[in-house]
């Protein structure tokens, strides 16, 4: 949860939002709480862009693609990573989220990581709009935060 009241206005912002394709059912619960909250504090819809890739891996590379394409003030970057057998999940996560931080260091722009790395399909689902919300709320408040950060500081 988070006060609504101490949300700048996201009006005037464009925003670039790349979603992965795996575990579907929780992303698109992800993106559709990510739109509404950006669209509640204020952006319009036409400037909330979407790029869907297949899986996290591919959510850098989608994020500078759609970047560099476009005039964006922000890209949120919406996946999850379920542990699994191996250790894939720790070579993934970390992978993507050095990526991501990358990108927003190299562009002097938020990048916001909104990829959930739960254990198990039941922790992604109680992030995903259940019993702990839904994190890409959490996300799209986070780039609206750091736009306004960004716009404050006079960065460009």
């Amino acid at each position: 949860m988070y006060d609504a009241q101490n949300v700048p206005s996201a009006a005037g912002m464009t925003f670039g939002i790349v979603v992965s394709d795996y575990n579907s059912d929780i992303t698109f619960a992800l993106l559709k709480g990510c739109v509404e909250a950006l669209l509640l504090h204020g952006a319009e819809k036409e400037d909330v862009l979407l790029q869907h890739v297949p899986g996290s891996f591919e959510l850098p590379l989608g994020a500078q693609l759609l970047y560099e394409s476009h005039e964006i003030d922000a890209v949120i970057c919406i996946g999850c990573v379920i542990t699994g057998e191996t250790k894939h999940d720790d070579y993934i996560n970390m992978a993507v989220s050095q990526a991501i931080m990358q990108l927003g260091l190299e562009y002097n722009t938020p990048f916001v990581f909104g990829v959930l790395t739960p254990r198990t399909h039941k922790q992604a689902l109680e992030r995903a709009g259940g019993k702990h919300g839904n994190k890409g709320v959490e996300a799209a408040i986070t780039a609206i935060k750091m736009v306004h950060a960004v716009r404050m500081l006079d960065i460009e």
